[in-house]
């Protein structure tokens, strides 16, 4: 197997803009064009342009598409209507998270699977594997999408100058075929950074023109490109979980706080799905005896926890740092942890991390951190 990082259908143009790039999941991504800082803040109250195509797209076609992804998967796939999409989970026989993913329903018989770009090839053969028995065609759609996303307040303007398609009847997680600056693309009401924002998917001849297109229209506007730094401390200020800080194989979705996403109530298969005895059994503990929460933490000091590090209460350590960094819009350090539910309800004092063998204070804070004004 090659250890040459893929590249992006816009590779050569971040470049040419001075990106700085890194290898991110087997891909050359790039990190930030200037400053970090300066591209948060533009999401936060502007509008920031990503290049997301390193994620995974997998399709699944047939007349028992749906249920194959009821099986497959903790979610109730089934019941999203076409267009529309659903945020889920796939799990192993014992629970644990193999990935997150978004759903998109595409037409009656047809589905895309978006899932994470470290886990796009697990994903693609766990669904794959769970495929035998039904009607439906799992195809690894990894080359068939650039994915160019546009984030932030002003971004439905943006977008509307370059579309006829009618994004104030698109909601929160639908998504409808339509064109952009002449494109044939998905558009998707989706996002990873806690503001309104929509993710294009698109063949990846065509991603340069429609970056260079949605650049120029969001000039005025204050648009400008992000790298992958700025995303990360994003989501993290909205509380979205990352894939190998907050979700593991050793964490059920009960664990990561997140049992919503699993739906004992789906009917297909009659009633069966890939974990649903260990996730019965993780939600009855979540229940009676709550394992460690995920909580937030806000920093007292300016010194910035990082994954990995200890919570301590007293002494004793009480759980561990999952992501961490400073954030720009709260003008403090930030970390989200899980702690052990004793010490997890918001206002919790006391509570240290232990950064290089000090023991540096933080308020315990309801997630997200920060809540867009809708």
């Amino acid at each position: 197997m090659s250890n040459t990082p893929r590249l992006t259908a816009l590779d050569a143009l971040h470049r040419s803009l001075g990106a700085t790039m890194t290898d991110f999941a087997g891909w050359d991504m790039p990190l930030r064009y200037a400053s970090e800082r300066d591209e948060h803040n533009a999401v936060r109250t502007r509008a920031g342009l990503f290049d997301l195509s390193h994620m995974g797209e997998i399709t699944v076609t047939g007349p028992e598409a749906a249920a194959l992804l009821d099986y497959a998967l903790v979610g109730n796939i089934g019941s999203v209507a076409t267009g529309r999409a659903r945020y889920t989970m796939v799990c192993r026989e014992d629970g644990g998270i193999l990935d997150d993913l978004i759903v998109y329903r595409l037409g009656d018989t047809e589905y895309m699977v978006v899932a994470n770009a470290g886990n796009a090839q697990i994903v693609l053969d766990a669904i794959t594997e769970r495929a035998e028995g039904f009607d439906a065609v799992v195809r690894d759609d990894r080359d068939a999408y650039a994915l160019i996303a546009v984030q932030g307040p002003e971004s439905p303007g943006i977008l509307k100058s370059v579309t006829d398609a009618d994004l104030d009847g698109l909601k929160y997680y639908a998504g409808l075929p339509g064109t952009v600056a002449g494109v044939p693309a998905l558009i998707a009401r989706t996002g990873y950074t806690g503001e309104d924002g929509f993710e294009l998917f698109v063949e990846p001849r065509y991603a340069e023109s429609l970056w260079r297109a949605l650049t120029a229209a969001g000039e005025s506007a204050g648009l400008v490109p992000c790298g992958l730094s700025c995303r990360d401390t994003l989501r993290l200020e909205a509380g979205m979980p990352l894939y190998g800080h907050e979700l593991t194989t050793a964490l059920t979705p009960f664990d990561a706080g997140l049992g919503r996403v699993v739906k004992f109530e789906k009917t297909a298969n009659d009633g069966r799905f890939v974990g649903r005895d260990a996730l019965t059994a993780a939600a009855e503990r979540a229940e009676n005896a709550p394992p460690r929460k995920l909580v937030g933490l806000i920093a007292a000091g300016r010194r910035v926890p990082r994954a990995g590090m200890s919570v301590v209460v007293d002494g004793q350590v009480i759980g561990e740092v999952t992501s961490g960094a400073p954030s720009p819009t709260l003008g403090k350090p930030i970390a989200i942890a899980y702690v052990d539910a004793a010490h997890a309800a918001p206002g919790t004092a006391g509570v240290g991390v232990d950064i290089r063998g000090t023991h540096e204070s933080y308020d315990v804070v309801a997630l997200p951190f920060y809540k867009r004004q809708k």
